[in-house]
């Protein structure tokens, strides 16, 4: 019999469990520590941290206080939003953090109205629907990587 692999898609990629036997898979699987992918993205996230900020060079600034939008292109409300995010520590803030950000930026906006807009379009979620925090699904990733960053940058 041949081997069986199981492939597990991520925020940073792929992970391949191979065994065996099916019952071989579960048994290493339920061998992974609760937190794994958790911890795993988080590792690859701040590994990732450089060439993140030369991505968006000239796009935002990484202040203290979180990212401030420089460009000076036009941006829609969802693609100002985008950029905050993305650019936020571990892709997640609040709609309160996110106006602050906006509005340092120079933008206004009703955030909590764009963000509800934007979940219904699946490029936000909240992670803990007890808590306040948005954050960029894989699709609202993608979009601000290969649309928005790529348009920005004259690519």
């Amino acid at each position: 019999m041949g081997k069986i692999q199981v492939k597990i898609k991520s925020p940073f990629g792929e992970i391949i469990v191979e065994g065996e036997s099916a019952q071989e898979i579960l048994e290493t699987l339920e061998t992974l520590p609760p937190q794994f992918m958790e911890k795993i993205d988080d590792l690859i996230s701040t590994k990732l941290v450089s060439p993140m900020k030369t991505q968006l060079e000239g796009v935002i600034e990484l202040t203290t206080q979180g990212p401030v939008i420089t460009t000076r292109e036009k941006l829609t409300h969802y693609e100002a939003i985008g950029l905050i995010l993305y650019a936020s520590e571990k892709k997640i803030s609040t709609a309160t953090q996110i106006s602050r950000l906006l509005s340092s930026s120079g933008i206004k906006s009703m955030v909590p109205a764009r963000l509800n807009e934007m979940t219904k379009r699946g490029l936000v979620f909240k992670p803990d629907p007890a808590k306040p925090g948005f954050k960029l699904t894989t699709q609202g990733e993608r979009w601000v990587e290969e649309e928005l960053l790529v348009r920005l940058r004259g690519q």
